[in-house]
Parts: C-alpha cells; sequence; structure tokens
C-alpha cells in the first residue's frame, strides 16, 4: 500500500506501509522533488541513496516489517537546503553506540551501513524521538530567494 496525498503540502509526503517491497517507492518520491527543486545527479544520488537507506531500516528494524504501521517521509524546505524526515512507529533505537561498519571486523557482515551512508551521504542527521525518528539535511547548490 502506498499513499501520495494530493495537495500541495502533502505532495512532500510520503506513506508507505512497512512491507519491504515499498522501498522502491521512495525513488519516484525523489524523482519529483528532484524535478521540482532542479537537483543535480550527484545530490539527487546522494537523496536516494540515504533516503532508502532511512526507509529500510524504519520498516525492517523500526517496524519489523509489520505491514499495520507505516513509515512516513516528510520533505521540510528551507532557503538552502532540503530535509527528509523519516519516522516509523517502533522503540527506537541506540544510535550512539552502533558498530563501525568500517572496521576490519565488520567489514564482512551484511548489513550495519545504512547509518553510516546516511552521515557520509548527507549534510547533517539527527535523530529523535529514541530513534524511531531521523532528519537528514542536504544543502542545495541552487538556494531560492
Amino acid at each position: 500500500m502506498i499513499n501520495y496525498l494530493l495537495s500541495s503540502q502533502a505532495e512532500n509526503m510520503l506513506r508507505l506501509s512497512s512491507d519491504p517491497r515499498n522501498v522502491s517507492r521512495v525513488e519516484n518520491f525523489v524523482e519529483r522533488v528532484a524535478e521540482k527543486y532542479k537537483i543535480a545527479p550527484d545530490l539527487y544520488g546522494n537523496i536516494l541513496i540515504s533516503l532508502t537507506e532511512a526507509v529500510n531500516n524504519a520498516i525492517i528494524h523500526g517496524n519489523g516489517n509489520d505491514e499495520s504501521k507505516t513509515v512516513e517521509v516528510n520533505l521540510k524546505e528551507d532557503f538552502d537546503a532540503l530535509a527528509f524526515q523519516v519516522r516509523d512507529e517502533g522503540r527506537g533505537f541506540d544510535y550512539e553506540n552502533l558498530p563501525d561498519p568500517t572496521s576490519p571486523e565488520n567489514l564482512t557482515r551484511i548489513g550495519g551501513r545504512g547509518v553510516f551512508l546516511m552521515h557520509q551521504l548527507s549534510d547533517q542527521v539527527d535523530f529523535q524521538d529514541n530513534g524511531s525518528t531521523v532528519e537528514m539535511r542536504f544543502a542545495l547548490d541552487n538556494p531560492r530567494g
């Protein structure tokens, strides 16, 4: 199930049921945002990867693949940046004590790189609500005034 709301404010929102197949729907959302804000290709890639990782984590780890729970993505506009907030219905996690995916003992581990990638590809990452909400900020090359 996917919900695209139609009002101008709601076009900055994506609500997904917690089915891992819905992660693929993030790309359409990012494409619409990229078109609206004339986002450069590398920034588009950074947003797409970061948002996909955040939504994937919210579905799998936050909501436990429980399709009765939703993941909500909200876009907040600023003068010189876009901020994407991803919220799940889970209990959160200890985002300050994650294993370093670049340390030798973790290099061959499957998974565990999503939060690392979000930090690497966005300009700012903030966790709220005990980790059940993440906000990623991306500076725009073409600020609006």
